[in-house]
């Protein structure tokens, strides 16, 4: 059996990776060789703890086993929790985040991260979350498809050849109704005079954001969600947002260096809730907005199943 998995994003990669690794044939067909769409711009925060005061309970479950999918396959999964905090005059939104979540504990953020020592007066620590670099994740994958025989066919050329699962997010509109986009905007910074171990996600009532640890200075600060379709670069207002968050958690990053700008479109369902969808003969893998490495590869694990474990739409 020749599988055609469409789109070459997180979702199309993880479902590939799942599949060869049952011993499918898979092709991997996108029209751009680069990495490029959302997964691009993504945090690579693999928390579902964190997720689950704003998610349905359906994504927390599925981001379980997250973490263990990608360390099993890439290199460079950071396992060192994730840090929440909030300024003083937004406490209530501390307390009322640790309500709706759990798998954390109240701490001195400074016994954390000792370059947050005098600058809050608690927070939340999800030890068994995680994070990894999203690009770097994604390249590992392409690699280790082409270590287990699988073919990435790249070009507006390219057509299937087999059983088609479509991993193409906005692209499968027409396959998948009720998909909408919503728009996230980050900023890479590099700052030499901050040293995070692991992301510090900042409460605030309008614009909360994450600040993610890449690794010799450099860091993503992230992201809007805002229910639109314009595609093109970040806007001045969430510059000026996602900048003066970065500045409340620490000062030392208005001397930041911005090193990139950018902004994608992410695939959504009415209900926000990632799924796989048999329509018309093919499988199609969508709507997974904000929760794109967290929710993959339980996707990926399930398409595999019906596909190569005789489920219901392995025929």
């Amino acid at each position: 059996m020749i599988v055609s998995v469409l789109g070459a994003g997180v979702a199309g990669l993880c479902a590939a990776t799942a599949l060869a690794e049952r011993g499918a044939r898979v092709e991997v067909i996108d029209p751009s060789p680069d990495l490029a769409g959302a997964s691009w711009f993504a945090g690579g925060m693999l928390a579902p703890w964190c997720e689950a005061e704003a998610a349905p309970e359906a994504v927390f479950v599925m981001g379980q086993g997250a973490r263990d999918w990608w360390a099993a396959r890439v290199p460079g999964v950071v396992q060192a929790g994730t840090l929440v905090v909030a300024p003083p005059r937004d406490g209530a939104e501390l307390a009322r985040f640790a309500r709706a979540t759990g798998g954390h504990e109240w701490v001195d953020p400074g016994a954390v991260e000792p370059d947050l020592a005098g600058r809050f007066a608690r927070g939340l620590f999800y030890a068994e979350e995680a994070h990894l670099d999203p690009r770097k994740a994604l390249a590992a994958l392409r690699a280790r498809l082409r270590e287990l025989g699988a073919e990435l066919r790249f070009g507006e050329g390219a057509r299937p050849r087999g059983r088609v699962v479509d991993c193409r997010g906005l692209g499968a509109r027409e396959e998948v109704p009720g998909l909408r986009a919503v728009r996230g905007e980050m900023l890479m910074l590099r700052c030499g005079d901050v040293a995070f171990a692991r992301p510090v996600r900042l409460l605030h009532p309008r614009f909360p954001c994450y600040l993610v640890p890449r690794g010799e200075g450099l860091f993503m600060l992230g992201a809007t969600m805002v229910e639109s379709e314009r595609p093109g670069p970040i806007t001045a207002r969430a510059a000026m947002e996602l900048l003066s968050a970065a500045y409340a958690i620490h000062p030392a990053l208005a001397e930041a260096e911005v090193v990139e700008t950018g902004a994608g479109l992410r695939p959504a369902l009415p209900d926000n809730i990632p799924r796989v969808i048999a329509r018309d003969g093919r499988i199609c893998v969508n709507g997974l907005y904000r929760h794109g490495f967290l929710a993959a590869p339980a996707l990926a694990e399930e398409v595999a199943r019906r596909l190569c474990e005789g489920g219901a739409d392995a025929h």
